[in-house]
């Protein structure tokens, strides 16, 4: 069973690891995407990895915050809306692969806040 500490857990993880990836190898990344801006890549990956320590952080608290559970779930939501209209409007030009990229991760991020808000009612029930 998934608890919403596990999965704040693989949030965290997965996040972080994104955005090493996009921090640590922004040319070859960018050139997937058909992009020559790096710092775009760069500035995605810093913000994942900042977003990976406040959820891991998050995670570790006992007991769970509502508030900062809810502001994670806030920003996956954001970054999934994002996401959907920059595909929908085939913005800044990607690639076919640039734009399947954003919407496989899109698609992860909307499950990460699925199981959050489920966890989070489950959590509420029990406190």
């Amino acid at each position: 069973m998934l608890t919403l500490k596990n999965v704040l857990i693989i949030n965290a993880l997965t996040s972080g690891a994104t955005g090493l990836l996009l921090a640590i190898f922004p040319s070859y990344i960018a050139e997937l995407f058909g992009s020559s801006q790096n710092i775009a890549f760069i500035a995605v990956g810093l913000f994942l990895a900042v977003f990976a320590v406040i959820v891991f952080s998050q995670s570790r608290r006992n007991p769970l915050s509502k508030s900062w559970i809810k502001f994670i779930i806030a920003l996956d939501i954001l970054w999934v809306l994002e996401s959907v209209m920059i595909i929908a409007t085939q913005m800044f030009g990607l690639t076919s692969l640039g734009y399947l990229l954003i919407g496989a991760v899109a698609f992860w991020v909307a499950l990460m806040a699925f199981l959050q808000i489920r966890g989070l009612k489950e959590f509420s029930l029990i406190r």
